[in-house]
């Protein structure tokens, strides 16, 4: 295919260029759906002349319906739009982004989507469907999904589908509530998407982060012990990564343990650990859930985090080797690749 592509930017640039353009809008409609060609025009940044030109092609051909509420793609166009998504994959160089992560981090697999979460919210979307797809190649029927919180993990539930090959599943929060808004708690997440896969959910009702003399008591409760172990038996793991100092803040963090995190350069957080650039362990928050020495008995730990900013949060998450995938956006793909000290 990349023979046939250099063949093509040669021979015929035009067509490329409205291949992707084409691309990018059936590819939006499909996620916002439905919607207008005036909120169509000012969520991707094109003129409304141009639109209504494409709008008016992608009909004719049969690959969109425009009602009252707005335009939504067929079954012709979620057809057409899911055959060019490898063509185009490799039309913009996002495949060969995608080797270059994997070698530099020495993952397993990578998986990068357009564009930079920082400035679009859609993209997080659809880092959340190529987070279910990839679910879909590898979960199968009767295992158990641990999932952390966070605005990242609830589009994941939001772009959740049944899985055919993983019905019967057991999803669980990976910890406990952060004291955040609702939809972004793992609570939410768990069963909202166990819900829409068809499978089964267990709940973990303790505040996130404890006192030492709290955190002895709870995990002695039954009902808590029992979750805790289907927690830490999970063969799939699927969790965000934060920034150090805007996590500390989430949580609430005393003083003093935000002082320790921010003398001790702390860039990322996962599972209440913040990490340091070089991947060292700086702080660690007292949870009731899922932690990195957990982390081993896993088949796949899938980590999702994109945006530019993050960049240097994702570098230091997977320093000591903690997961083997990484689900993330252009944004940080370049940042990372181009900063030769993450």
């Amino acid at each position: 295919m990349r023979a046939l592509v250099d063949l093509q930017k040669k021979l015929f640039p035009e067509l490329l260029d409205v291949m992707q353009r084409r691309y990018q809008i059936l590819h939006y409609i499909q996620l916002m759906e439905p919607i207008g060609r005036r909120g169509l025009a000012e969520n991707i940044e094109m003129a409304e002349r141009t639109i209504r030109t494409e709008v008016d092609f992608f009909n004719q051909q049969g690959f969109i319906d425009i009602t009252s509420k707005g335009m939504k793609l067929t079954l012709e166009g979620h057809a057409v739009l899911e055959q060019l998504a490898a063509f185009i994959k490799e039309v913009s160089g996002v495949r060969v982004l995608e080797n270059q992560l994997k070698d530099k981090l020495k993952l397993d697999y990578v998986l990068i989507v357009p564009g930079d979460s920082d400035e679009l919210d859609w993209v997080k979307q659809e880092m959340g469907k190529a987070c279910v797809h990839y679910l879909n190649g590898v979960l199968h029927s009767g295992q158990t999904v641990a999932i952390t919180g966070g605005s990242t993990m609830a589009a994941v539930a939001k772009m959740m589908k049944p899985l055919p090959e993983a019905e019967h599943c057991l999803f669980v929060p990976a910890r406990g509530g952060l004291g955040e808004r609702v939809e972004n708690q793992a609570n939410t997440i768990c069963a909202e998407m166990a819900n829409k896969a068809r499978g089964e959910y267990r709940l973990l009702y303790v505040p996130d982060p404890l006192s030492e003399e709290s955190y002895h008591i709870i995990t002695e409760e039954p009902s808590v012990r029992e979750v805790l172990d289907y927690i830490k038996s999970a063969e799939v793991v699927i969790h965000g990564i934060g920034e150090a100092l805007t996590m500390a803040e989430r949580r609430k963090t005393p003083q003093e343990q935000i002082e320790k995190i921010a003398d001790g350069h702390a860039v990322g957080e996962a599972f209440g650990y913040y990490f340091d650039q070089q991947g060292e362990i700086v702080h660690k928050v007292r949870t009731v859930g899922l932690q990195l020495e957990d982390l081993s008995s896993s088949k796949h730990v899938i980590a999702v985090a994109g945006g530019k900013s993050k960049a240097q949060a994702i570098a230091s998450y997977f320093k000591p080797g903690q997961s083997n995938v990484l689900i993330t956006d252009e944004g940080a793909a370049q940042q990372l690749l181009r900063d030769t000290s993450l």
